[in-house]
């Protein structure tokens, strides 16, 4: 018998409403002590799904809200338990008065990420899909929000069973062999898995190269903004920011330290930071913000260089091109587009590429700089449905079932025994089985009777 749960599942601050959610064997009992519909009914005797308006009840009998309640019976609910809602007003007293109540009728406290664990003890989804639970709450951009509603609909979770079904069969032919000399099945050679394996090699492959696209989506990607003192930096970061983030002066060193912001950019999510002019200085405190500069630079997944166009080219732009240059990603951008050019570009496209022209003031080119950045991670061109990669633990587990396949395809290939090939498909399929709560032994046993009809 599963105990009930209860927790807020809307936010903690002041909001028009809140939800106030149950799910365990008692729940719609428990709730019925707490509601009181207007009907005059019990909330028991109405069918799931259905909305009913009433009174909540606190802790001490006097009614504190009104508001609506929902059930639903297992296992036709999220959790696949009998599962209540209480929509009440958003005030933060009024729901931890109603959680009172029900912790009074016999409910507790639910712990963190509960009941999607219920959930998925209870077969209504596999670890994918959970994961993809958070993916779906934390999504920054549309595009990010596509794809982990997929992963909550079992993109991933479809993608892994397809492969995992096809080393299981191998497996399981293997032991119905070993296992059951008498019965009428067709001989093991591994032979005949050959292809299989490298169809196999292939499609993990192509999972596993989604995860840089993947992570991308997720998390953003930290970006450092650099450039010589008054080229625009600030301006910039307050343009794609949307607005006034940081200080903007004309008066060379304002930013002394570096400022962190995110903004989205189409369909990234850039980590942006800001940093101080990159110049010889004595002042000790901007010197600090210059080392930092170089290092946010060095550390950074993407280095936007940024060059004032209405000036020519100086030394210390030599040197925010030096810094770029090391950088694992970098775009060129030249700043104060709307006034008149002076710079000549010949040597950043050397060293950098075609630069942006923007214009932080007027916040024309923007577009232009969000095109680059999309290209430059091939969001621009990814519809994804859910089979895109975003948690670092599955792309792990891929990792590692792709290497433990090209170990077994390269051992059938050196004419080892078919034990020694089978020892690393068991160990990718517990590499895989890590992503959807599959048990390699259990699911031969079932392979076994499913496939052969081992007994009849």
């Amino acid at each position: 018998m599963a105990d009930t749960i209860a927790a807020v599942a809307t936010g903690g601050g002041i909001s028009a409403i809140g939800v106030i959610r149950v799910s365990g064997d008692d729940a719609i009992g428990i709730v019925s002590k707490v509601f009181r519909p207007k009907s005059g009914r019990s909330i028991d005797e109405y069918e799931s799904g259905r909305l009913v308006y009433g009174e909540l009840i606190g802790a001490d009998g006097a009614a504190i809200d009104l508001c609506l309640c929902t059930i639903s019976r297992a296992p036709h609910s999220y959790t696949g338990e009998n599962t209540a809602e209480l929509h009440c007003h958003g005030s933060p007293v009024v729901l931890a008065e109603g959680l009172r109540a029900l912790f009074k009728a016999g409910a507790r406290q639910a712990l963190a990420g509960e009941f999607t664990k219920r959930a998925f003890l209870n077969g209504k989804m596999d670890l994918s899909q959970a994961a993809a639970v958070i993916d779906l709450i934390d999504a920054q951009t549309e595009i990010a929000a596509r794809n982990a509603l997929g992963q909550l609909k079992g993109a991933v979770g479809r993608k892994i069973e397809e492969i995992y079904s096809g080393l299981l069969d191998i497996r399981s032919h293997y032991f119905a062999v070993i296992d059951y000399p008498d019965e009428d099945i067709e001989p093991f050679l591994l032979s005949q898995y050959k292809e299989t394996l490298g169809r196999i090699e292939a499609q993990l492959e192509r999972l596993h190269g989604t995860y840089e696209s993947g992570r991308v989506l997720k998390d953003g990607v930290v970006t450092a903004i650099i450039g010589r003192p008054n080229v625009g930096k600030s301006s910039l970061l307050n343009a794609l920011a949307g607005y006034d983030r940081a200080i903007v002066s004309p008066y060379a060193g304002t930013t002394r330290d570096t400022i962190e912001e995110r903004v989205r950019l189409g369909s990234v999510v850039l980590r942006l930071t800001d940093t101080a002019g990159l110049r010889d200085t004595r002042d000790e405190i901007e010197r600090l913000g210059v080392e930092r500069s170089k290092a946010a630079a060095e550390s950074a997944a993407l280095v936007l260089a940024v060059f004032d166009g209405s000036e020519p080219l100086s030394e210390h732009d030599r040197a925010v091109m030096d810094a770029a240059a090391g950088a694992r990603r970098c775009i060129a951008v030249v700043n104060k587009s709307d006034l008149p050019r002076r710079i000549e570009t010949a040597e950043i496209e050397k060293a950098l590429g075609v630069p942006v022209f923007v214009s932080a003031k007027t916040g024309q080119g923007t577009e232009e700089l969000k095109k680059a950045v999309e290209d430059l991670y091939g969001l621009g061109r990814l519809q994804p449905d859910g089979e895109v990669l975003t948690n670092a633990l599955q792309a792990d587990a891929v990792r590692r079932a792709l290497y433990s396949v090209g170990q077994a395809r390269r051992a059938l290939d050196a004419g080892y025994t078919p034990d020694a090939v089978l020892y690393d498909l068991e160990e990718a399929m517990t590499a895989l089985g890590e992503i959807t709560g599959r048990t390699v032994k259990e699911d031969t046993i079932s392979r076994i009777f499913e496939r052969f009809c081992v007994g009849k």
